[in-house]
């Protein structure tokens, strides 16, 4: 089965071509390399001891899209490309709603045109917004107080796909939902190298840790949280990877939809300490004022995605930890220092 992977040589998708080439599939990669590096193909390649086929462009080109699928027999989409930073889509609202929905819509319309049925989609547990549960379900209010632009185009995709296979009963589309990213591939060779200041809390840790950055800044203390800092759901990027193998081989008509997350929350100060014990000394760290919009909790319930994908964490936070140490000591300057 010959898999399409958008946005394959970012974190997500780098790691996501692994174990698809581990479970026998084959992959074409499209990625415009706007928030990405060649270097992580290149790395890629080297573990699985494949050429992997690979076009430099933007899926917002119908053009070019519409070639790779003619080059290529598609039998299936997983669709990551995307801007992705909370932060920098509230900065740049028109970027977000440009970048991730129109390179959907032609995408999609790319897709119906050579009759690609399968499609696997990399959405977030932003699309929850302020929860009014926990443990959030695939089944909890989605679609309001979303906090950012980038959670907005998520939530707009989902309606997009599910109004597509209400009109064409023959698709077959999974939803992931994912929660807090973090870990790196074993190996160190490949792992998450954000451009400027992370917007995530694990490699601001890990580059804390290597000495790269004073401290981190710990935003809040009196959440109503056991130790009063912000609680998430921690999953490692290995496991959540695993979930798209799981969801291809579990793919069916309709739209459905499944939260990956470890189902267990972690507060900010857990993390620091799990981190500190994976390297062997402390991560220096201040409390600072609470950021706006931020939420006290927010962790998943994933027994759908075990019921009917058959797929659950396996990596314990201080793996994900100790693979992260070991992605940033040996590239303090990420794939820049190829």
């Amino acid at each position: 089965m010959n898999i399409l992977v958008t946005g394959g040589v970012g974190y997500i998708g780098s790691h996501t071509i692994i174990e698809l080439i581990e479970s026998g599939y084959s992959v074409v990669v499209a990625d415009n390399l706007s928030n990405s590096n060649i270097e992580a193909l290149h790395r890629v390649e080297k573990i699985t001891k494949t050429k992997i086929p690979f076009y430099k462009i933007d899926i917002r080109d119908k053009q070019a899209l519409d070639k790779l699928f003619a080059d290529n027999k598609i039998d299936s989409v997983i669709h990551f490309a995307g801007l992705k930073s909370v932060g920098e889509s509230v900065k740049h609202p028109v970027e977000y709603y440009d970048n991730n929905l129109i390179s959907t819509v032609v995408l999609l319309e790319i897709m119906i045109k050579h009759n690609v049925k399968k499609l696997v989609f990399s959405s977030t547990a932003g699309v929850y917004g302020e929860p009014i549960e926990l443990p959030l379900k695939e089944s909890s209010l989605v679609g309001v107080g979303i906090f950012s632009p980038y959670g907005r185009t998520k939530y707009m995709i989902e309606e997009i796909l599910n109004d597509l296979s209400f009109a064409d009963k023959s698709l077959e589309i999974v939803i992931l939902r994912y929660f807090n990213l973090v870990g790196a591939h074993e190996s160190g060779l490949i792992g998450e190298d954000p451009n400027g200041i992370p917007d995530n809390i694990l490699p601001y840790i890990s580059q804390v840790a290597a000495g790269l950055r004073e401290k981190v800044n710990v935003f809040g203390d009196d959440y109503e949280t056991p130790d009063g800092t912000g609680v998430r759901d921690y999953i490692h990027v290995v496991d959540l990877a695993k979930g798209h193998i799981a969801a291809l081989k579990h793919i069916k008509q309709g739209v459905n939809t499944y939260n990956l997350g470890s189902g267990i929350g972690v507060s900010v100060l857990d993390l620091l300490n799990a981190y500190s014990r994976a390297i062997g000394k402390d991560v220096p760290y201040e409390i600072v004022t609470k950021r706006p919009n931020d939420v006290s909790s927010n962790y998943s319930n994933a027994d759908k995605a075990w019921e009917d994908l058959h797929w659950k964490t396996e990596r314990s936070l201080e793996r994900a930890c100790e693979d992260s140490w070991r992605w940033q000591s040996n590239n303090p300057n990420g794939y820049r220092t190829s």
